[in-house]
C-alpha cells in the first residue's frame, strides 16, 4: 500500500478563464488510476479514474470525437 499523496497539475494549455481539470499523474503506476479533480474547488471532490478509461478520454479529445474543445 502507498500513502504517496497527489500532486496536482493542469494541463499548459489551460488558459481558458477558470473552466479547468486538474490531474495527478504521479499516482498511476502505483495505484492505477489518473485522481482529477476540478481547478477552481481543490478542497473539493476528485474522481479517480481508471488509467485505460483516462487514456480512451484523452485519445478521444485529441481525435475530436467530443467536438471542439
Amino acid at each position: 500500500m502507498t500513502t504517496e499523496s497527489p500532486r496536482w497539475f493542469k494541463s499548459s494549455y489551460s488558459n481558458n478563464g477558470g473552466d479547468c481539470i486538474e490531474i495527478a499523474a504521479n499516482l498511476v503506476a502505483s495505484r492505477g488510476i489518473v485522481p482529477v479533480r476540478d481547478s477552481k474547488d481543490p478542497h473539493g471532490p476528485e474522481l479517480a479514474v481508471p488509467t485505460r478509461t483516462f487514456a480512451s478520454f484523452v485519445a478521444g479529445v485529441k481525435g475530436g470525437r467530443f467536438g471542439a474543445v
